[in-house]
């Protein structure tokens, strides 16, 4: 299998436009939980991260019940978790060398971050936490 039917065999499926969507509705929920956190707490980082962490459990949920069709279970969350960590480290160096370093706009740092952390966080989701190859 060449890269390209690699590249539409993981990426032009139903699959990945659902994860797209889901990232959607998990990118609000996440930051609506931070928000209201920020309520009733002045710590910004600890709010985005309580956000994050509730977020990531219902994208959990989603993914499970919606794109993969698994059960719910503690090990799988685990492995679901550990996904995103490279896409958290990812989106995070995006912003620093295009937001810190080379002083482009916060929203187009945010976007390219989201943009090439998207597609290694679905490999990692489909593959290491759903066992789907």
């Amino acid at each position: 299998m060449n890269i390209i039917e690699k590249i539409k065999h993981h990426f032009l499926t139903r699959e990945f436009f659902l994860f797209l969507l889901i990232g959607c509705i998990n990118t609000f929920n996440g930051t609506f939980i931070a928000w209201l956190c920020s309520v009733f707490s002045p710590y910004n980082n600890l709010n985005f991260n309580i956000g994050y962490i509730i977020g990531n459990i219902i994208a959990y949920w989603m993914n499970s019940r919606f794109i993969f069709h698994a059960p719910l279970d503690a090990a799988r969350y685990a492995k679901f978790f550990i996904s995103y960590i490279p896409n958290y480290l990812i989106q995070n160096v995006i912003v620093l060398i295009f937001y810190n370093m080379l002083d482009f706009p916060p929203v187009v740092s945010y976007l390219l971050a989201a943009v090439l952390g998207i597609p290694v966080t679905f490999l990692m989701v489909k593959i290491f936490a759903f066992g789907k190859k």
